[in-house]
């Protein structure tokens, strides 16, 4: 089995992690609103909302985790990666001017970024540096009908969102997640390992092997990572591969196939550790509604 190695390059934190897991968006508004607007709390749903021009009332329920009532005043984008429900303000004479989306990420609520992620990130467009033509090219998608209007529309909120994503991960403060994978990710060390973990599951990573791709010493890496990640990295690793598992077999790959390529001994030896993070067997987990 291929061993990691230490590399000085530049890590790419987001595409392992965004390919194995994939979001998806779609465009279901463009123009203004008026009046209140209510947003439902539906399993599996998450919304991008971006505020072009106006201003507007954010309210959400007490106890959500998000703030009661927010006012925003400027043009501003609102990340919702989970069933949250919402509701926004505005009287008509304001004028507010809306492209709105609905986030569909792969596993749902085990999605990687879905807890990662505060519930609801209210962002300020004037400070993410980079994502004026992406928005721009959005506005002018959904101004007009053309061919392939709403396709295009799909992907430029999944461009948007890409460029947020890593926008936070060099302004890891700005989340409001002092801990979880987004910390981790934002750490310049520990990235390397949570990404050579992503990019290839099935390696053979030992806490010395980790290690060395962060370039520290071990018990250093291992009190970094449990502060960042809020567990041992053996643990997440133990999660990741399940994680890949669950998606896997949701693809219908066989669990042999699965076993060998995650690195386990054996499938009965890889069930046993998908049984200690999901409490099933694969099988069993599979017929579950």
């Amino acid at each position: 089995m291929k061993q990691p190695t230490l590399t000085e390059a530049p890590t790419d934190r987001l595409s392992a992690l965004l390919e194995r897991f994939r979001v998806r968006a779609h465009l279901f508004h463009a123009g203004p609103l008026c009046g209140i607007t209510h947003f439902p709390a539906v399993p599996g749903r998450a919304f991008l909302h971006v505020l072009r021009r106006g201003s507007l009332e954010v309210a959400h329920p007490a106890g959500s985790g998000a703030a009661r009532c927010t006012v925003l005043c400027e043009p501003t984008l609102l990340l919702y990666p989970r069933p949250l429900e919402h509701h926004f303000h505005n009287a008509p004479r304001e004028g507010s001017d809306f492209v709105c989306a609905t986030l569909e990420f792969d596993g749902g609520a085990r999605h990687p970024l879905v807890h990662a992620l505060p519930a609801c990130l209210v962002l300020p467009i004037a400070q993410v540096e980079g994502i004026g033509q992406t928005l721009a090219l959005l506005f002018a998608e959904t101004e007009r009908v053309r061919c392939g209007q709403r396709l295009l529309a799909n992907r430029l909120f999944e461009v948007l969102l890409l460029q947020v994503l890593r926008w936070l991960l060099d302004h890891p403060t700005h989340s409001g997640m002092s801990t979880g994978l987004l910390a981790g990710l934002a750490h310049p060390k520990l990235a390397r390992a949570l990404t050579g973990m992503h990019e290839r599951p099935g390696d053979t990573w030992s806490l010395e092997r980790l290690a060395q791709a962060a370039g520290m010493s071990r018990s250093a890496f291992a009190a970094q990572f449990r502060a960042a990640l809020g567990m041992p990295p053996g643990e997440y690793l133990l999660h990741w591969r399940v994680s890949v598992a669950q998606t896997w077999l949701r693809a219908g790959r066989p669990v042999q196939q699965i076993s060998d390529a995650l690195g386990y001994a054996s499938p009965a030896a890889f069930s046993r550790a998908f049984a200690q993070v999901a409490g099933a067997s694969p099988r069993q987990w599979l017929q579950q509604p």
